[in-house]
């Protein structure tokens, strides 16, 4: 029998989720950095679900750790071993790696098995594999993803602890003093300065500096933006005006710094001026359509769409940005500027048709092809850079040559590692550079006027239409530079976990057999139909193949990326449409685990993250959840194809303020925990399902509370016991002899869960069972009093008592339970809602601090009761839809460790009243 891994148990869930929700603002040498991907995980959850999934539980040790309590005690340690490598600071610390290394051959000895992500997109999971000392396998589909993690995993450890190959580097520092991969760092700085000043040399009339005033500085400034409007004629017969869709003329909203274009009507056309202030001018375009600017004329969005699409759009530049020493500095643009950005097209240049997502808002518009995307001159300096990509390539082999590094003929397609390879490598990292300054320099980026910056173009999972744009400055050194791109990209290499053995990725359909047994499992799959990442990823991928099919013909041989074997639910791939794209997902699902099955080894569980998001949940009339068709098809496919699942874990994965905006945002990435079911696993009915349900799973969501998990998180913690029931089965029959499906068994878990929480209300006083009776059909809102009445005598109690304690408003024939706001101060801790309410407005306004003060002093199981109530209420606020509230009683749980902590010391903190002894 396989010995019971950490992951299967216990985690340090707040420490991972914290340490997760910090890395959505990634900074600088952090490997997110190097190239754009969607929906990436955290490196902070991959590497504590690798390293969990390595390590034993200590309960599997009995000889060792014979009672609970010295299993728990070992657990402590384990965790704290774990927490030493969770935060991004702590990688660096090459103690606490060795530790977490330790631990791994501690569980698993010498000779640990490879680990696979047959999804492995962004590279996040083989990336922390490598870093924790495992042979690393990324396969995926889309060439792009791939080209990430060649960069991540397979191409830096050839060439580690090698010396910087640039003269400037070998006259400096010759061949002493690199580690790890400062070398290849290095020489991607310099040959990216490099490859800027060739671009400059060649296209750098295209990007004329601007002439500053007296006043903030004189001389002349590097442009670092062009602000573009898109106009159409006006439809107005009578009315000549080219007029500019516009939602804002603001450039800068910085106090004491406000800027705006203030365009001049006149019988020749719109002239642009620069003025200081805000603009006291409406937008002309929104949602519903646009307004001549000159004569006031409507103008639909049809019109607009029309106009587009038969090129009669136009775009006016109506200011340029420059760095001044001042700051930033607006001008009008002058003939120089204007001559300079109206260019034609290059002859030459990479393009590809739009698809799916990624042109559904656009190619409304007429933006059809990548190309579409980008100003002429942009295109023009953008193949620029695409041909000047090979020269670097070649200059930085001929160095390497010189430096002393092996002729091996062969490529990074064959590899290799001697010289080719490595010039190969540095044109790769300076392609990544570019594909930042592409992701910048598009006719989608928007000019932020409170940040005063360039926005990028994937600013979220589509393209969206920018009527309003920022032009960037790609030989610049602002946001949107080559040179801004190049820094990123050399600190994120230098950042990567210095690996003596080079990692695999390569292009694979995760429905085949890769190959591969006997290995560690842990992947994140696409989640149904939330991203079409082939789509998006053509963006990057006509640039990518036209640089570096050279490198990699195999890998770029298309002219756009694979689609058709793509496993995402995308209804217009389909002649049916939806119905049929979620049979080729669900289908494929259910292939990709049976290969999963096979090549896994027995040794440790298959993890599966899954992005669970409300969002793509059906809904009763009242707004319950009551499915999620993704998340079915998950579970479904993983227990057909021979596992059960034995644990599920929440990740949250985004920022803890994002909660209070949108119940979505509620939603969490699960990391399934799954083992091979037995051959020999029994059939079960209905009713021994839900017998040994009923057995199992209250015990289970006692330890849950008692770990004082979130309740954001308890309702899919709670899948894991619960489905581990059904999955240990090889069939649950119904009645009628019909096998029950995934979406049956969730049905009855979550009404066990249900059933778990009414029965605490049991625990509750009388007043309390009647205000939450109250809370769940008309939360805060007015009723009759008969209605408000008839309960109360129902729950054998009255709405005159309650409201004289302070928790219910009742006034003429209309009862309402008082808000948080408008109950008294003086804490109750005998009435549990009144109590309740009140930390949670203390959590609300005052923080730990408040709640603390509230709490000290209390021995018994009042606070405690509330800390219970709290998990209820969030049930029922999560399953209304009541999304602040739900983040009120969540925010109160989360806390509560830390509360009690503050009350101990506060109660410590009390002077001691000594009576005197009068007798002495």
């Amino acid at each position: 029998m396989a010995v019971k891994k950490l992951i299967e148990v216990a985690l340090p869930l707040e420490a991972i989720n914290a340490a997760a929700a910090k890395e959505k603002s990634p900074r600088r040498g952090h490997p997110s950095t190097l190239h754009l991907w969607w929906a990436r995980r955290p490196l902070a959850a991959a590497r504590a679900v690798i390293w969990a999934s390595l390590v034993d539980d200590p309960s599997s040790h009995p000889e060792k750790y014979p009672t609970p309590e010295e299993q728990n005690s070992e657990r402590e340690r384990l965790f704290k071993v774990l927490e030493g490598i969770l935060s991004w600071e702590d990688v660096s610390d090459d103690r606490a790696i060795k530790a977490a290394k330790d631990e791994i051959m501690a569980s698993m000895g010498t000779d640990v098995p490879p680990l696979l992500d047959p999804f492995a997109g962004g590279g996040a999971i083989p990336l922390e594999g490598q870093r924790l000392g495992l042979e690393a396998y990324a396969q995926d589909l889309n060439p792009v993803a791939v080209t990430i993690n060649k960069a991540m995993i397979e191409i830096p450890p050839r060439f580690k602890d090698a010396p910087a190959v640039n003269p400037e580097s070998q006259s400096r520092r010759g061949l002493s003093s690199y580690s790890g991969y400062a070398g290849i760092s290095d020489d991607i700085s310099y040959y990216g300065d490099w490859m800027r000043e060739e671009v400059t040399r060649r296209v750098g009339h295209l990007y004329p500096r601007v002439t500053l005033p007296t006043a903030v500085g004189g001389g002349a400034a590097p442009a670092i933006a062009w602000i573009w409007s898109r106009t159409v004629d006006c439809p107005n017969p009578a009315c000549d005006c080219k007029t500019p869709l516009v939602r804002s003329f603001d450039l800068s909203r910085k106090k004491g710094k406000e800027q705006h274009v203030e365009p001049l009507l006149s019988d020749e056309g719109i002239k642009y001026s620069v003025q200081p202030g805000k603009s006291k001018r409406s937008a002309t375009i929104d949602r519903r359509g646009a307004v001549c600017i000159k004569c006031g004329a409507p103008i639909t969005l049809d019109y607009i769409r029309d106009a587009a699409k038969f090129k009669r759009m136009g775009c006016d530049l109506m200011a340029v940005v420059a760095d001044a020493p001042t700051g930033r500095y607006y001008s009008s643009p002058d003939e120089s500027q204007k001559e300079a950005a109206y260019v034609t097209r290059p002859e030459e240049y990479p393009s590809g048709a739009l698809f799916g997502k990624a042109q559904v808002n656009i190619g409304l518009y007429g933006l059809n092809e990548t190309s579409d995307l980008f100003t002429n001159r942009q295109l023009t300096v953008m193949q620029c850079f695409s041909e000047v990509i090979h020269d670097v390539a070649a200059k930085a082999a001929q160095d390497a040559a010189a430096a002393g590094m092996s002729a091996d003929p062969r490529g990074l397609s064959d590899n290799g590692a001697g010289a080719i390879a490595y010039g190969q490598a540095i044109g790769l990292y300076l392609q990544f550079a570019m594909d930042k300054a592409l992701d910048r320099g598009t006719s989608l980026c928007c000019w932020d006027a409170g940040y005063q910056k360039i926005g990028n173009t994937f600013g979220r999972q589509a393209l969206p239409m920018r009527w309003m744009f920022a032009e960037s400055n790609p030989l610049g050194d602002s946001t949107g530079s080559f040179s801004g791109a190049v820094k990123w990209v050399a600190d994120a290499v230098s950042a990567l976990p210095a690996s003596n053995t080079a990692g695999i990725a390569r292009q694979f359909d995760a429905q085949s057999d890769s190959g591969l047994r006997d290995v560690i499992v842990s992947t994140d799959p696409p989640y149904y139909d939330n991203i079409d990442y082939a789509d998006l990823s053509d963006f990057f991928y006509v640039w990518d193949r036209a640089s570096l099919r050279e490198f990699y013909p195999d890998l770029f041989g298309t002219i756009l990326v694979p689609k058709e074997e793509e496993l995402v639910a995308a209804p217009y791939r389909f002649a049916n449409g939806k119905a049929e794209a979620k049979e080729f997902f669900e289908e494929g699902m259910r292939q990709v685990f049976r290969r999963l099955y096979v090549t896994a080894t027995d040794d440790v569980p298959v993890t599966v993250y899954y992005g669970y998001k409300q969002s793509e949940s059906e809904k009763k009339e009242n707004g319950e959840v009551v499915s999620s068709s993704g998340w079915e098809t998950m579970l479904q496919a993983i227990i057909d194809a021979g596992f059960s699942i034995t644990g599920t874990w929440p990740m949250r994965t985004e920022l803890t303020t994002a909660l209070k905006n949108k119940m979505n945002a509620l939603a969490t990435s699960v990391v399934l925990v799954c083992r091979k079911r037995p051959d020999d696993a029994p059939m079960a009915t209905r009713r021994d399902f839900v017998n040994t349900l009923k057995r199992e799973l209250k015990p289970a969501l006692d330890k849950l509370q008692t770990s004082n998990i979130a309740p954001v998180d308890l309702a899919q913690s709670a899948i894991g016991p619960g489905i581990g029931v059904y999955s240990r089965f090889s069939k649950v029959l119904e009645a009628n002899g019909s096998e029950m499906t995934v979406r049956a068994a969730l049905q009855i878990i979550n009404q066990e869960l249900d059933l778990y929480f009414s029965d605490q209300d049991n625990d509750l006083d009388r007043d309390s069972r009647f205000c939450v009776d109250l809370y769940t059909s008309y939360a805060f809102n007015q009723i009759r009093f008969g209605d408000a009445d008839n309960l109360a005598r129902a729950k054998n109690t009255s709405t005159d008592g309650i409201a004289a304690r302070g928790a219910l408003s009742s006034s003429k024939g209309i009862v309402r339970l008082l808000g948080r706001d408008e109950l008294k101060e003086t804490p109750d801790p005998s009435f549990c809602w009144l109590f309740t309410q009140q930390l949670t407005h203390a959590m609300e306004t005052g923080g730990i601090e408040a709640c603390a003060q509230m709490i000290k002093g209390i021995y018994d199981s009042r606070a405690e009761n509330a800390k219970a109530l709290a998990y209820r209420l969030f049930t029922i606020a999560d399953k209304k839809g009541w999304a602040q509230e739900a983040f009120a009683y969540n925010s109160l749980v989360v806390a509560w460790p830390d509360i009690q902590d503050r009350a101990a010391q506060l109660q410590a903190q009390e002077p001691v009243q000594y009576a005197l002894d009068l007798d002495a």
